[in-house]
């Protein structure tokens, strides 16, 4: 290194200098003082290696210090914050699925707020069970036997794997050997589980004779997997869940449906295409149904298990289940959602049922809302205009269905879409929207009627960047 190199370096305040600067400023007011000295670490360390690489002066002391003060405002207080969904997909994972009920807030906030009869029998005084609470729901709205909950679906498969197949064979059509998001592959969760598979069938055609072929001394399950996320369409060919019923009570093998996404209500009456719901899967008499409670459900995130009583209480007492159940918050939450559906008021209060369920010209209007907020020179920048487009369920529900829907078509060049996406993303509350066709797409359908100020106003503040 040389002199000139070293005496730049020296040049630079320290982290105490910095400090001093910053403390009083109202910009981090709130903001915890480690987490200030780290921010004005990583500021210093850049400086340094901006100074080394470019062989330029060092920053003065202000000017490091708005740099501190931009970054940690553009961090904010907290990682986890509420964002603009105008992507279009309505149960998005990566924005947190389902949005909860005004009734699923209200009893989130009362439980955790106080002491709770969690696992405590107020009659008897004696210890009581934490799925209680959402047993019956479960029961009168399934007409299973029993219920059972863990903190995803993907847990609950893997549960009942461990539990009624540990060691054994399980057969699966090999069509229905899916994939999700997030690395989620039957195959994986079998052999996590203990259980080996034995796929039958063909990708595209799979017959009861194929399984009926396949039983053995060590078969301990039959699993028919919903193929949630894809269709196979064309020259196929699938068993039904009552036929696999009754070749596995035939044999004396359980079945179970790991039914993905899992609804409760048919929406064909809104347009969609059949889906099998939990009520039918159970009516058909398969013995375990699974499902997730954070997709068509509209709840928290969850792993449902419903069936016969003999079968859930195995899963009950398998060691795992202690490891994978569900705290007193997700419990408050499904509790609520599940009363809503036995209250007969899901499609109304439920948001994931409202947002699928919306008429077109409901949220054409929406659409037209925010456009009517913004000065007609801020629209004019924007190149905003209200067009009709298509989004989707997401959740790895329902693939094949398009949502019709309205957007804000905004920038009048890829470059421009491509500076709106990111100043957006950048705002507070930030909007995350969609690129295409060098436009930037903002779906209103999923956009709140109460994020239509906050949606006005961020545009307001990206046309600024243009």
């Amino acid at each position: 290194m040389s002199a000139d190199a070293r005496a730049a370096l020296r040049r630079i305040p320290s982290v105490d200098q910095l400090l001093r600067r910053l403390v009083d400023r109202p910009e981090v007011r709130g903001i915890p003082r480690v987490r200030l000295t780290a921010g004005v670490r990583d500021v210093l360390e850049d400086e340094r290696r901006r100074v080394m690489e470019e062989r330029v002066a060092p920053a003065d002391a202000e000017t490091l210090a708005a740099r501190v003060t931009e970054l940690l405002t553009r961090q904010g207080v907290f990682s986890l914050r509420p964002v603009i969904n105008a992507t279009g997909v309505v149960l998005h994972t990566n924005l947190g699925r389902a949005l909860l009920s005004a009734l699923a807030l209200e009893r989130l906030a009362c439980v955790a707020a106080a002491y709770s009869n969690l696992e405590l029998d107020l009659a008897t005084k004696e210890r009581g069970s934490r799925y209680s609470h959402v047993e019956g729901l479960l029961r009168r709205l399934t007409s299973a036997e029993d219920a059972l909950v863990v903190n995803n679906n993907a847990a609950a498969v893997l549960l009942a794997l461990e539990t009624l197949a540990h060691g054994k064979e399980v057969i699966v059509s090999r069509g229905e050997l899916i994939e999700i998001g997030g690395e989620f592959r039957i195959p994986e969760i079998m052999l996590r589980g203990g259980a080996v598979l034995r796929e039958v069938g063909t990708t595209n055609r799979t017959h009861l004779r194929d399984y009926a072929d396949a039983i053995g001394p060590d078969t301990g399950l039959l699993l028919k997997v919903h193929t949630s996320n894809y269709r196979v369409v064309g020259f196929t060919a699938a068993v039904s869940s009552r036929e696999l019923v009754e070749l596995g009570h035939e044999r004396s093998i359980p079945v179970m449906e790991d039914l993905g996404s899992g609804s409760l209500t048919d929406l064909r009456a809104y347009g969609f295409p059949h889906e099998p719901t939990v009520p039918e899967v159970v009516a058909s008499g398969v013995d375990l149904v699974s499902f997730s409670g954070d997709k068509l459900l509209g709840g928290p995130q969850a792993g449902i298990v419903v069936g016969r009583r003999a079968l859930v209480a195995r899963l009950k007492k398998n060691p795992w289940n202690r490891a994978l159940r569900v705290d007193k918050l997700t419990l408050a939450a499904l509790e609520a959602t599940l009363h809503a559906y036995e209250s007969r008021t899901a499609l109304a209060t439920v948001p994931t049922l409202r947002l699928l369920t919306e008429p077109l010209a409901s949220v054409r209007r929406r659409a037209r809302r925010v456009l009517a907020r913004l000065r007609p020179e801020t629209r004019t920048r924007l190149g905003a205009r209200v067009v009709e487009s298509t989004g989707e369920v997401g959740g790895g529900a329902l693939p094949t269905v398009e949502l019709p829907t309205a957007v804000l078509a905004l920038g009048a060049s890829a470059a421009a879409a491509r500076t709106l996406d990111a100043a957006l993303r950048e705002g507070d509350p930030a909007v995350i929207g969609r690129v295409a066709d060098d436009r930037l797409l903002l779906d209103c359908r999923t956009v709140l009627p109460s994020e239509v100020p906050a949606l006005a106003a961020a545009l307001a503040a990206a046309a600024t960047r243009l």
